[in-house]
């Protein structure tokens, strides 16, 4: 293993070195990207995968051809409006969702959708969240927790918009009843305020029954960090004899040295990339860009996976726009990057319990540790507020002691310096 400091800083730290002279290092940037939330009507197919326009997809920049990794996008309009559905909202995983949602429950979720931009996932949950909020108001669940019977049974909306701050504690209990932990309890109640607040707006509702209860005190977790013996020996086991190693290694080596999501990290296209400047173009939440560095190792991994890719011609980029394919040329899903991680932390001999968010959380708190400030970290991030960004700054113990240890008078001294006392100066005559 190279030095301490030569390591971090061909991984993580170049993304606080000057540009080359007559270049312009941009700012990240936080314009509209694809979020593409699965829609269909009764008489199309489903979406296409994003990442081949081809075959029906879309995604940035499907009216530039493909260029070959390197090239810079620098100059690249990066404000496309990709194709966003305009479909009403489906939930595909979770099909009898929207079959016992209320009109107004289908309008939220549309609003989440085209208007807020949520993620898929994300509209999935809140749209779980009411229904079984729907459920308890019309009796369906936890009828032994209400004291009194429902009203207006039949339209779900009525007995919504009549809803007191009374029926929502009957609600929280019936959560406490079912073991619902105090993280998913706060989440529900987050989705119902936000969706009260929503009917606010519409004029359905004129107060939120909500105000006056609390949201339960969540226990604080600080995020599992790696160190960085634990990084170069989980960055080391994947090889890179042949193409699938290659792979995982450019996928490891990208989400260590850049902190993206894995989320992001599947959904990078080959016109995402820069590997003359280091940089990467990130989709991220609520369909706002942002771009973020990467190091020499992981500039290194992808050049050399790109490379590889180029000799099975199934797998050109001119023919398949997404960075990290599968054996059969097809798009990475979340779950596979996991599986392969877990294949490799077991190579490694590292805790199975490590997840590629940890990566991320590695990257920000080795950043602190050397000396980046919450402000640039964030942006590398893409927190949109700063306090989610400072939880990092707890797991920053070595740079605390060291301050420290240098400034408290009684870190190593056995007892407080005094200055010695001089005699006072005898008067004459």
């Amino acid at each position: 293993m190279p030095p301490r400091g030569t390591w971090i800083v061909s991984r993580v730290l170049p993304i606080f070195r000057e540009p080359p002279h007559g270049h312009v290092r941009p700012t990240p940037k936080r314009v509209a990207a694809s979020i593409m939330i699965s829609s269909t009507t009764p008489n199309s197919s489903p979406a296409q995968p994003a990442s081949n326009p081809s075959n029906g997809g879309s995604s940035i920049g499907t009216n530039m051809v493909p260029m070959p990794a390197g090239t810079s996008f620098m100059a690249r309009n990066t404000g496309q409006q990709a194709g966003i559905s305009n479909g009403p909202t489906t939930l595909n995983a979770q099909p009898h969702v929207l079959e016992n949602a209320s009109p107004n429950v289908r309008g939220f979720l549309d609003y989440l959708k085209f208007e807020r931009h949520f993620s898929d996932y994300t509209v999935r949950s809140y749209g779980a969240d009411l229904i079984q909020f729907c459920q308890f108001v019309r009796g369906e669940i936890g009828l032994t927790y209400r004291n009194n019977a429902p009203t207006n049974p039949g339209d779900t909306d009525a007995q919504i918009i009549a809803s007191d701050t009374l029926l929502f504690r009957e609600f929280l209990s019936y959560l406490y009843a079912q073991n619902y932990t105090k993280s998913t309890t706060a989440r529900k109640l987050a989705t119902l305020r936000s969706f009260y607040k929503y009917l606010i707006r519409r004029s359905l509702v004129t107060a939120n029954p909500l105000s006056s209860i609390r949201t339960p005190k969540q226990e604080k977790r600080l995020p599992k960090c790696l160190d960085l013996e634990q990084v170069q020996k989980l960055l080391d086991a994947p090889g890179d004899n042949d193409l699938l190693a290659c792979r995982d290694k450019a996928m490891l080596e990208v989400l260590y040295s850049s902190g993206i999501r894995v989320s992001e990290l599947v959904a990078l296209d080959i016109s995402d990339i820069d590997l003359e400047e280091g940089v990467l173009r990130v989709r991220g939440k609520g369909r706002k860009d942002r771009l973020a560095p990467i190091g020499s190792q992981a500039i290194a991994a992808v050049k050399r996976y790109i490379d590889f890719r180029a000799t099975d011609p199934r797998l050109s980029i001119e023919r398949i726009s997404r960075l990290f394919l599968n054996k059969h040329g097809e798009s990475l899903s979340t779950r596979s990057v996991r599986r392969k991680l877990d294949k490799y932390l077991q190579i490694a001999g590292l805790d199975p319990g490590i997840s590629p968010h940890t990566l991320r959380h590695s990257f920000a708190t080795h950043l602190l540790n050397n000396g980046a400030d919450l402000r640039s970290v964030q942006e590398l991030l893409g927190h949109q507020s700063l306090s989610t960004t400072q939880i990092y700054t707890h797991l920053t113990t070595r740079k605390i002691k060291e301050s420290y240890d240098n400034a408290h008078p009684r870190a190593h001294a056995p007892s407080i310096p005094h200055p010695v006392l001089q005699p006072m100066p005898s008067k004459v005559g």
